[in-house]
């Protein structure tokens, strides 16, 4: 006879099972859109998307370059500050945004006041100038470059935008670091000297307690909806924004108390014993941020991400199967005189995983079939490149398979010439019984015949959520 205990345990080991297996692969089951299943869904999909795309080592990538750039990057904060005269203002700004970091930042201005002398003189100021803006330009671009990989953008922005948009960042910073101090500074000297605002003391004490979280949850939230080459929802951003603020002043309090503890790294480093653990703490910095960055993406793309599998073990046949439908999405709608949907609206109302509309549909850009067209909400919606009339499954699927590099394995197509031609005529002969098949014949179920099939209401479910659809990507 089986042992009670051993039941009850072997029971609710079993209920435990089920349950993670839900909250993996089950919930994507789910037809329903309650907030808490909406909650499941967001940080599934964060935890995914966080292992999927090898976040460590971008975040190891990043720290190499801000070490490699926080010395221009103080020396530019300080000229344009001793320009205006603020900069024992700013300095003061460093040691209250980063508590943790006292140490570095004394150690790097004494880099910094050396390099902005020398800076200063002969052919080293526009030597110094260039690898200055080589190096914050380096680290902003690495920024985007992982941004974009979160958000499944193909594209960064070109060398001229990079150039613009990242110096008008590096300016905006040390101006609005000087605005904000100016702005705390008249507050608490406004409240303390007029007496008839003395009932507003506590708030304006709390305010000043709680700006340097404020500042975070700014910088934060800019940077989710501003970095990306997409057009993010600054909703989702400002809640990402939120989070990582928190994170951050969390991270911040454990590195300032926990220091005291590590009075053993000073026996083995000596004076730079601030180095190791100013690693671990850029580490966990640009974790918090590119952990955001994906909880924003998150946000904004749960509802598309109705899919159960691992999207990389997706076979080409099925792939194939997907682009078809796709390119008969594309040209139904060309074909109606309907404006063109985006990719997230490709995959809300036609319930295909966001990244594999992605995916697919840089396939048939690079082959011709489709461009990407600015809408007028600015929104790029995704468009026929081709003669719809004309456009058969067997074209599509030859110009699929050109796509990419071929003929580049030296000798292969001299040695195999007569097999490669056999199976070159093998595959024309199965294309052409496509060639009668047209994309434009093809019909999709509406979404009453969705709604019959599956047994829920997407037609309902799509409407209510068509004015969050944003774009997944710019490409503009």
């Amino acid at each position: 006879m089986a042992n009670p205990k051993e039941s009850r345990l072997s029971a609710l080991f079993t209920k435990f099972q089920n349950l993670v297996n839900y909250l993996w692969t089950g919930v994507w089951k789910e037809t329903r859109d309650t907030t808490g299943i909406r909650a499941i869904k967001v940080i599934n999909l964060s935890v995914r998307s966080f292992l999927d795309r090898d976040l460590q080592s971008r975040s190891m990538s990043l720290t190499y370059s801000t070490v490699l750039a926080i010395v221009p990057a103080f020396a530019l904060l300080f000229a344009i500050g001793r320009g205006f005269g603020f900069q024992n203002l700013l300095e003061d700004q460093l040691y209250k945004y980063f508590p943790a970091q006292k140490q570095v930042i004394q150690f790097a201005l004494k880099f910094v006041d050396s390099y902005l002398k020398e800076a200063s003189q002969g052919l080293f100021v526009g030597v110094g100038i260039v690898f200055l803006l080589w190096t914050l330009i380096s680290l902003l671009s690495c920024i985007e470059s992982a941004f974009n990989t979160i958000w499944d953008v193909k594209h960064d922005r070109t060398i001229y935008q990079k150039v613009t948009d990242y110096i008008a960042i590096c300016l905006m910073v040390p101006i609005l670091m000087i605005c904000s101090s100016g702005v705390s500074i008249f507050m608490s000297a406004t409240v303390q000297d007029n007496i008839h605002f003395a009932f507003l003391t506590p708030f304006v004490n709390i305010a000043l307690e709680a700006s340097p979280v404020i500042l975070a949850w700014l910088a934060f939230s800019l940077s989710f909806f501003l970095i990306p080459n997409t057009k993010v929802n600054f909703k989702y951003a400002a809640i990402s924004g939120a989070i990582c603020a928190v994170m951050f002043q969390i991270l911040q309090m454990l590195f300032l108390n926990g220091q005291i503890y590590v009075s053993k790294y000073n026996a083995i480093y000596g004076s730079v014993a601030f180095l190791p653990l100013l690693l671990i703490w850029l580490q966990l910095s640009w974790l918090i941020l590119l952990f955001g960055c994906v909880l924003t993406y998150s946000l904004q793309n749960v509802l598309g991400f109705n899919f159960i599998g691992d999207l990389k073990k997706m076979s080409e046949n099925y792939e194939r199967k997907v682009s078809i439908v796709l390119a008969a999405a594309i040209v139904g709608r060309f074909r109606k005189n309907k404006t063109p949907l985006t990719r997230s609206q490709l995959s809300f109302y036609y319930d295909i995983p966001i990244r594999v509309v992605s995916n697919i549909c840089e396939q048939l850009q690079k082959a011709g079939l489709v461009n990407y067209v600015i809408l007028s909400d600015d929104r790029v919606g995704v468009a026929p490149a081709t003669e719809t009339g004309n456009l058969s499954v067997g074209l599509l699927l030859r110009k699929l398979d050109a796509v990419g590099d071929s003929d580049f394995i030296p000798r292969f197509s001299i040695i195999y010439r007569s097999i490669l031609d056999r199976i070159d005529g093998w595959l024309d002969e199965s294309y052409s019984q496509l060639d009668d098949k047209l994309i434009s014949d093809i019909e999709l179920p509406e979404d009453s015949d969705k709604e019959k099939i599956v047994n829920t209401s997407p037609k309902s479910f799509i409407r209510n959520n068509e004015t969050d659809i944003d774009p997944v990507s710019s490409d503009d």
